[in-house]
């Protein structure tokens, strides 16, 4: 009658152990499979003590010897080596958990880019499958790259922690946005259509501004901001044909919105492939003022903005500015948000009803 073996240990058993209980129910010594192998005792003696592994020759050996398949050890003897790498990975682990303080964990579970996970350790396996890294220390090396790589648009005094998090967020969706290569022509021509989606509310044009850009080779993601991140925008590119433009919810109003947008637009037109641009309040390079300056002419071209200024009344009104808007074909909130924080020509807080709030769904991961 054959028998059947099965090998699902729960601790780091050594096959060794089975091969012992073996031998000792066939009557066999260690040096009489030894001699009947054909091996040295001595290695006979380091398999039954875990120290020496059972290769595939060996196996067939034992069993020609006992009886028992050579897939059984083959097997046993995988799971023995893996159950002691993950012990060692397990005190790894337990050497890792400060590592979680430097994320929002509660924060990223809220936003539902983790799981919730009460045990320290589990906490820190959350994280790593997360970021797609082995070890704190290649998350570092990663993300410590990527945004050390942004420090000639900003002074870079964002945590690493949850700016990464955030990062990786963009990522994760970015790779689930279908796009066609990048083809420059067809994005300005998205970027024209864009503008004039402005007059919608942002949750109502949304979808639509998505699918042009990502008819142009960008994917377009939006991700609420982490408590320790502060950023408004960030654009680079995934691969040669593929650039992100990422943007956080840190806006009060549409005008704040768009304009990032077209900026984050304008890196990816006028700059290079390999450049990195993370947008805070005070960024501030020639690639950033370059940026800000083919945004706002994209949006308000200069000459219709200059005649407008010099006809604009002691006291704009509404409807002047409503008027303006629309025959240019944007939302009459950028030319208010211009007024009110660059020309100073109208105070802070009026005529907000011209602008939308910021009302987009976030999913998660």
């Amino acid at each position: 009658m054959k028998s059947t073996y099965q090998y699902e240990p729960n601790y780091a058993i050594a096959p060794g152990e089975t091969l012992l209980e073996t031998i000792e129910t066939l009557d066999l010594t260690q040096k009489e499979l030894a001699q009947r192998m054909g091996r040295p005792i001595k290695t006979i003696n380091q398999i039954i003590k875990g120290t020496a592994q059972i290769m595939p020759e060996t196996a067939l050996q034992l069993e020609k010897v006992t009886g028992v398949p050579a897939s059984f050890w083959n097997t046993a003897e995988a799971q023995y080596r893996e159950a002691l790498a993950r012990q060692e990975e397990q005190r790894a682990r337990d050497s890792q958990i400060d590592w979680v303080s430097r994320f929002s964990f509660a924060k990223m579970v809220a936003l539902h880019l983790l799981p919730e996970t009460p045990s320290k350790v589990g906490r820190v396996e959350a994280l790593l499958h997360y970021f797609g890294v082995a070890s704190p220390t290649q998350w570092e090396s990663t993300y410590g790259q990527l945004c050390g790589a942004a420090r000639e648009s900003t002074a870079y005094e964002t945590d690493l922690g949850d700016l990464s998090a955030w990062l990786r967020a963009g990522e994760l969706k970015a790779r689930d946005c279908n796009c066609e290569p990048y083809d420059r022509e067809c994005f300005l021509s998205s970027l024209q259509k864009i503008r004039a989606l402005t007059r919608k509310s942002p949750a109502e044009a949304w979808p639509e501004v998505r699918e042009l850009c990502a008819a142009s080779g960008v994917a377009l993601v939006l991700v609420p901001e982490l408590p320790k991140t502060h950023v408004f925008g960030f654009t680079r590119w995934l691969t040669p044909h593929k650039a992100i433009i990422q943007l956080s919810l840190r806006y009060k109003s549409d005008d704040m919105l768009w304009f990032t947008f077209f900026h984050e637009a304008a890196h990816i037109l006028l700059h290079g492939k390999r450049d990195v641009f993370l947008e805070k309040r005070g960024a501030d390079s020639p690639k950033e003022r370059e940026a800000n300056q083919w945004a706002g002419d994209f949006l308000i071209p200069p000459i219709e903005w200059k005649t407008f200024i010099a006809s604009l009344p002691p006291k704009p009104s509404v409807s002047y500015i409503s008027a303006f808007a629309k025959k240019i074909g944007i939302a009459p909130s950028i030319p208010l948000g211009r007024l009110q924080h660059r020309e100073k020509l109208v105070p802070p807080g009026l005529f907000n009803h011209l602008k939308h709030q910021i009302d987009i769904h976030w999913t998660g991961i």
